[in-house]
């Protein structure tokens, strides 16, 4: 019973969100048994002089060896991936998968200035801000200490991050490529003679999404999938 419930809750996770997660726990998996962090971390000279395409991918799963910054990465990377995809991003699949390439691209083009070896962190920190700024009325408690709104939320974990003897960098890079995809997709659209920049591919289209659902449908408020009490988030007058 244990284990069809678990299986039933994995299968109910959104697919993006499932196959992303996954990819991240297998990985490091893979890295106590079968190969080394050194055959995974992003090498611009080893991914374009030797052809090891493979680093593009590999660096966004690795989070590190088990322990609690792996665990703490991999709650806050479910949690507000799957609110993302459950939330506004709900019905469009190709538009979230797209927003995955396109923030993935823009942190290779950094990585390669800021000598990063991992891009993980920094990919979560930007799917953190994105939902922080479409929910920006959410009340957060972090840890039971620190009480704030939701946009708050990236520069609390910075400042996380800088308790714990961590490199800002990472966090900083999340938060830019974070802030610039809201920008062109959220702001500059409805600005006075704005454009949207961010098309969706049709390919992606063609694959991801399904067919309409309800046109009358209005997504729920991006509430929180589990029960983590870490950045725990409550709406304003809930």
């Amino acid at each position: 019973m244990a284990y069809q419930s678990l299986r039933l809750e994995y299968l109910q996770i959104p697919p993006v969100s499932r196959a992303y997660t996954t990819a991240c726990v297998l990985t490091t998996a893979a890295v106590l048994e079968l190969i080394t962090p050194f055959q995974l971390y992003f090498n611009p000279e080893l991914i374009f002089k030797h052809f090891q395409i493979w680093r593009l991918i590999t660096n966004f799963l690795f989070f590190g060896p088990v322990g609690f910054n792996f665990l703490f990465n991999m709650i806050f990377l479910y949690r507000y991936c799957r609110m993302l995809e459950e939330g506004s991003f709900r019905g469009r699949t190709a538009d979230f998968v797209f927003m995955f390439l396109f923030g993935g691209f823009l942190m290779t083009i950094f990585g390669l200035f800021v000598s990063l070896v991992f891009l993980g962190q920094a990919f979560t920190i930007m799917l953190v801000y994105v939902w922080s700024r479409r929910n920006p009325y959410v009340r957060m408690n972090f840890f039971g200490l620190l009480n704030f709104q939701a946009p708050f939320l990236p520069w609390v974990l910075m400042g996380f991050s800088l308790l714990l003897g961590n490199s800002i960098i990472v966090d900083l890079l999340g938060i830019a490529v974070g802030h610039i995809y809201y920008f062109l997709e959220d702001v500059f659209p409805i600005q006075p003679g704005g454009i949207r920049i961010l098309k969706t591919p049709s390919i992606l289209k063609a694959i991801f999404d399904t067919p309409d659902e309800d046109p009358n449908y209005n997504p729920l408020p991006e509430e929180r999938p589990g029960g983590f009490a870490w950045g725990e988030g409550q709406r304003l007058g809930g």
